[in-house]
């Protein structure tokens, strides 16, 4: 039997949506412990990943023995190491949100918020493996939440590369709101930098974009909890190591300096918020199947 150990805490472009508020509320529980969590072990040439079942998190990503990530905060998924976010990436304001006309209430942090999806906690189950590549999955059913879903994610590694896959199968009748996240954390060095320097930032009121998109350049500043459009591909640069994000239907990246000696770089579906502002926003009907992905490569530590 499995033990738990739960942990609770009470240019631009504009965008106008309107939305009505039904309210279901509940206890916020933010993390389950398990007694006999599995440790999954993956090995390509001089890289290797470790991914926990609990959240279909990775914990670690390495290559020639020198971490790439920051490793896991087994405590907190979102302060280290890759969580995965479904579905919803970052933030919605209030943990309110309107859908096809029934108002939904989700779990809140200590800022007043939803944040990071509700799979954290979650035991995933795994489908397939293999010495370089893991598939898990997860039928997830919440009562902040319109419908029943199906959660894949999938790790291959290549020689010098990690790609994820996350694949929602909607197996209720009725549709759901839906947007996808990651948020790995990159070990740096303090000279790090991102290029493109030229990209489109969401402006947002305590992190809540407003809906409106300018152009922003990327080395004005180096403190971040912001959200960018930077579609194609993405470059984080220091002399610590170098890395490549790239995918063509994660296009939003909320960039986190918050944790010193790393830089989070978060590919999502859609913005923070978008189950309210729209902004990414995927309809997922009845018994359809959403995929997305992103790689990450060109991996070189110095």
């Amino acid at each position: 039997m499995i033990r738990k150990k739960n942990l609770a805490k009470s240019t631009s472009v504009a965008f106008n949506f309107c939305h009505r508020p039904f309210i279901v509320t509940f206890l916020c529980k933010e993390v389950t412990k398990y007694s006999d969590v599995v440790m999954i072990l993956l090995r390509k040439d001089k890289l290797k990943a470790e991914i926990e079942e609990v959240g279909s998190y990775l914990y670690s990503l390495s290559i020639n023995g020198k971490d790439v990530l920051l490793r896991g905060d087994k405590k907190n998924f979102t302060l280290g190491g890759m969580a995965i976010l479904v579905p919803f990436a970052n933030r919605i304001r209030e943990g309110k949100y309107t859908f096809e006309g029934k108002e939904y209430a989700l779990e809140r942090n200590e800022e007043g918020n939803a944040i990071h999806g509700l799979i954290l906690d979650k035991r995933f189950s795994i489908r397939e493996k293999s010495d370089d590549s893991v598939s898990l999955e997860y039928l997830l059913s919440n009562r902040g939440y319109p419908a029943k879903i199906r959660v894949e994610v999938s790790y291959t590694l290549g020689v010098s590369s990690l790609k994820t896959k996350i694949s929602v199968t909607n197996i209720d009748s009725v549709s759901a709101p839906l947007v996808v996240g990651a948020h790995p954390y990159f070990l740096v060095s303090d000279d790090w930098k991102i290029e493109p320097k030229k990209v489109k930032k969401c402006l947002a009121i305590n992190h809540i974009p407003t809906g409106k998109i300018i152009d922003f350049d990327l080395s004005t500043n180096k403190e971040y909890d912001d959200c960018f459009y930077i579609c194609g591909s993405l470059r984080l640069i220091s002399s610590y190591s170098s890395i490549r994000i790239s995918s063509s239907n994660m296009c939003f990246y909320q960039i986190y300096t918050g944790v010193k000696g790393a830089v989070a770089i978060e590919p999502m579906s859609g913005v923070p918020d978008a189950f309210n502002n729209k902004i990414g926003l995927k309809i997922l009907k009845s018994h359809n199947t959403a995929s997305y992905s992103f790689t990450i490569s060109h991996i070189s530590l110095f």
